[in-house]
């Protein structure tokens, strides 16, 4: 018999998760971010659900190559672009959007054996890929003039549009450097596209909120409307009653005040479980609200039933998703949702559900 511990995607959740994404992004076009085996719920099982997105958006080429084989046909954005000359041929092939995001970029379309759409990477601020200045000028006029380049669109990325700052610097920065510029804008993220209704542009490229988690601290997905698209499951597998002064798990680093039951559960950190979760990260158990004690091990975790004496062996238990948001499990662990969602391991089962 395997292990109980299973993950259940649903396909609905994605969906209704990107007509929210619609409805903030008016009339702009969405590219549904679906890198990184889409936020850990697996690529073609996200490209289908998010099929009424204008495009899809990934960062390997393994990964495009997997959509075009899986007969996907919209439009798709290679967010880091091509790495190495090699890549301009796959860009052809599979007919993908590069982003241009460094001058060897430009070089390397001369090799293209056709003409591409591309995206032009703009460094507004967060000072991590793209051009700025006179070296954003050259790019734009080389790629504007290039014999390869078939449509050309302006991109930026915001550093904290889910923060204090904001977004207002660095709105204002790239209209100024692009406002010479033709061609098509593409600007917000998840949290831009929820909270800055200037940031729409032409394109938009929710990514998180895809997932059912939200991208702000202090707003909850469910207030946002979104459902979460991946729920983690598992059982309890053994219970101990612990007396008071005595410690459960590596290091015994948790000490029971008082006499109290725990409920062994599999999953652990090789499953993609925080190990840094500390004791009261939440849990459901039987749909109740319980918390880890002790450290999360390999393969186990031990949660308090003290409250619970009717949860046995076999008991239901959910350790993020329907009921449960990851956002509330990462903030314990002191995460965000995003690991806690690319972290799922390989020897997860997963179903996908309606």
């Amino acid at each position: 018999m395997p292990r109980p511990i299973r993950a259940a995607i649903s396909s609905g959740a994605i969906a209704h998760n990107l007509s929210v994404a619609r409805r903030h992004a008016g009339s702009a076009k969405v590219w549904a971010v679906i890198k990184a085996n889409a936020y850990g719920h697996g690529l073609e099982r996200a490209a289908r659900a998010a099929v009424g997105a204008d495009g899809l958006a990934v960062l390997d080429f393994d990964e495009a190559a997997r959509l075009r084989h899986a007969g996907v046909a919209q439009p798709i954005l290679m967010l880091e672009g091509a790495f190495e000359p090699a890549d301009v041929a796959l860009l052809v092939q599979h007919r993908l959007t590069p982003v241009i995001h460094r001058r060897e970029q430009i070089e390397m379309l001369a090799g293209a054996s056709a003409p591409l759409d591309v995206y032009l990477k703009v460094n507004s601020g967060m000072n991590r890929l793209g051009f700025a200045g006179e070296e954003l000028a050259a790019a734009y006029q080389s790629l504007a003039d290039h014999p390869r380049v078939n449509s050309l669109t302006l991109m930026t990325h915001f550093a904290d549009a889910d923060g204090a700052t904001g977004i207002a610097a660095q709105l204002e920065r790239f209209a100024n450097l692009t406002k010479s510029f033709g061609g098509a804008r593409s600007l917000a993220n998840s949290a831009a596209l929820i909270r800055f209704p200037e940031a729409r542009g032409d394109w938009v490229r929710p990514g998180i909120m895809l997932y059912g988690c939200s991208p702000f601290s202090e707003r909850s997905a469910e207030a946002l409307g979104l459902r979460p698209a991946m729920t983690l499951t598992t059982e309890i597998i053994a219970t101990q009653q612990l007396r008071a002064g005595e410690g459960v798990g590596y290091g015994l680093g948790f000490k029971a005040e008082r006499p109290m039951r725990i409920g062994v559960i599999a999953c652990g950190y090789a499953d993609g479980y925080p190990r840094h979760a500390p004791a009261g990260t939440p849990a459901l158990v039987n749909g109740r609200r319980t918390g880890i004690v002790g450290r999360v091990s390999m393969d186990m975790i031990t949660l308090d039933l003290s409250a619970m004496p009717e949860a046995g062996i076999g008991a239901p238990v959910t350790l993020w998703g329907q009921g449960l948001s990851a956002d509330e499990v990462a903030a314990a662990a002191g995460t965000l949702s995003y690991e806690l969602l690319c972290a799922l391991a390989p020897r997860v089962p997963v179903v996908e559900v309606p």
